[in-house]
């Protein structure tokens, strides 16, 4: 799994039909403590997360394993909303 912050969306009049009605976002990683990582990736929404969330995603196969994805052309997929990050002491 990644951890993200959503960026930003992307419009795109054509694509894929298998794509239609799906919302896709900019997402920039994360490092544990939610430092932004110089690493950015689009994402296909299944959680109706929103700009400047934190989010948990999952790339290749797995993303296709995401609820409503099977037969779909995604390679990543935003697969939960974070509420709250915990690392142990001395962790970083």
């Amino acid at each position: 799994m990644i951890l993200a912050r959503v960026v930003g969306n992307v419009v795109a009049t054509r694509k894929d039909a298998r794509l239609e009605g799906k919302k896709l976002l900019v997402l920039q990683h994360l490092t544990p403590v939610g430092a932004p990582r110089d690493q950015y990736v689009v994402a296909l929404d299944t959680v109706g997360a929103g700009d400047g969330e934190r989010v948990l995603c999952v790339a290749g196969s797995s993303a296709r394993m995401a609820s409503g994805m099977k037969d779909t052309p995604v390679d990543t997929a935003i697969v939960g909303i974070v509420d709250e990050i915990s690392m142990l002491p001395g962790e970083s």
